[in-house]
């Protein structure tokens, strides 16, 4: 990795910083407003997910200065974690074992080999056509038909959320730009930054002044929350456009286009956590409901913004 490249993450790491600063300074502003010995819910969640924030940047942090193999690990890692959390829930008995112990630790790492060797074509098929039809063949062989179909179809939803759409976002570096890998990989923390960051705006403005619910009974997001997140995030990536190959108002048109497909991510997997009846996927991850609640935005994102990107950026 070049010097520029290292400064540039650097000062990416910074504006991020900053942006938590402020973050922190305005929920304990809220805070200070409450009376002596009173805390107000909302406001302590909000904070616990600037704080886990300020962990999350600095892991980014590492594994962007150690390159294209700490970005890869890092996913990887945060696939398995998710797919983990995902098949802990899912509908399963033991003629699934075989299938699943493959997903978690033959499918999964395969498709990061795949990632992390350039191979796009494998990356782009291996799980939504290998595998999808590799695993009911074992789980049929196995003999068991109750629940089938609905033991299959949870398996192979969890590896297109956990594993699929979230290797693209390590795939970004795989996109030959003019900068090579290293302009690629400053390209990550602008997905991640403008997703995650219109996340905390939105919950902010949600719960601050927001009225009107998106999905009533599904999740606390609300229509004037998410239009606050939108405006957010494409001022973000306005202001982080010399970091991507977009104009300023082409990055935050992105910026716009990849939180918006976080919003809709991030329904989805309310739904599912919903139709489980539980809370939280895990509490690995203090107040943002395990590394599935924390990836929810960026799992619907990250394939939408991979591939806007090679239909709107020429290769280098």
């Amino acid at each position: 990795m070049t010097s520029q490249s290292t400064f540039d993450i650097l000062i990416l790491a910074s504006v991020a910083a900053g942006i938590l600063t402020i973050l922190s300074l305005v929920g304990e502003a809220l805070r200070g407003r409450l009376p002596w010995g009173q805390t107000n819910p909302a406001v302590e969640i909000f904070m616990t997910r600037v704080q886990s924030w300020w962990v999350m940047v600095i892991l980014m942090t590492l594994a962007a200065l150690s390159g294209k193999v700490g970005i890869v690990l890092l996913f990887a890692f945060a696939s398995f974690a998710a797919l983990r959390e995902f098949l802990t829930l899912a509908t399963k008995r033991r003629a699934d074992h075989l299938s699943l112990a493959l997903g978690a630790f033959v499918i999964l790492p395969l498709q990061y080999v795949f990632v992390g060797l350039g191979w796009t074509t494998l990356q782009t098929v291996f799980i939504p056509v290998f595998a999808f039809l590799l695993l009911p063949v074992i789980s049929a062989l196995r003999g068991d038909p109750r629940r089938f179909l609905e033991r299959v179809a949870e398996t192979q939803w969890g590896l297109m959320l956990c594993v699929y759409c979230v290797s693209h976002v390590p795939a970004l570096v795989n996109h030959e730009l003019a900068g090579g890998t290293d302009a690629a990989i400053l390209l990550i923390g602008f997905l991640v930054m403008v997703v995650q960051f219109g996340d905390l705006f939105d919950y902010y403005a949600g719960r601050r002044f927001g009225r009107r619910k998106i999905a009533r009974d599904l999740s606390p997001r609300t229509v004037e929350g998410t239009i606050t997140g939108l405006v957010a995030a494409a001022a973000i990536g306005a202001g982080l456009s010399w970091i991507t190959p977009f104009s300023p108002l082409g990055a935050a048109a992105m910026a716009a286009l990849a939180s918006a497909t976080g919003v809709f991510g991030s329904l989805v997997i309310a739904a599912i956590r919903r139709d489980k009846g539980v809370k939280d996927w895990s509490h690995l991850i203090p107040g943002q409901g395990g590394v599935l609640g924390q990836l929810d935005s960026v799992i619907f994102a990250a394939p939408i913004f991979y591939h806007a990107l090679s239909l709107f950026v020429p290769q280098a």
